[in-house]
């Protein structure tokens, strides 16, 4: 996996790509946090993951949760179809706001 931070229009972006699975879901779920720990809404790009596990899931969970109690906005890019179909199984597609690209985020105001 690997991973990316950037800032653009006002959101923290969290880049994602390649597997997302127990080897690799720590790192994730601590560029998750310090993206949120900013106090910045946070959109995590998940485009180019190829597959996730439940503890990459658990990594977005838990995101999706600090958020939560923090008053910050939590959302998902780009989702590619591999973890769509994960998120769908398990339900969680109807849980976080997924948006199908910063621009679509933008536009909702």
């Amino acid at each position: 996996m690997e991973f990316n931070l950037i800032t653009k229009e006002g959101f923290s972006v969290v880049e994602l790509s390649g597997d997302v699975d127990l080897s690799c879901s720590a790192a994730a779920r601590e560029t998750i946090l310090r993206s949120l720990a900013s106090g910045q809404p946070t959109l995590v790009d998940l485009s180019a993951v190829t597959y996730i596990d439940s503890s990459g899931v658990a990594s977005l969970v838990e995101g999706y949760q600090v958020a939560r109690r923090k008053h910050l906005e939590f959302g998902l890019l780009k989702v590619s179809e591999a973890v769509r179909s994960v998120l769908e199984l398990a339900h969680l597609d109807r849980v976080f706001k997924i948006h199908d690209s910063l621009e679509d985020r933008l536009a909702q105001g």
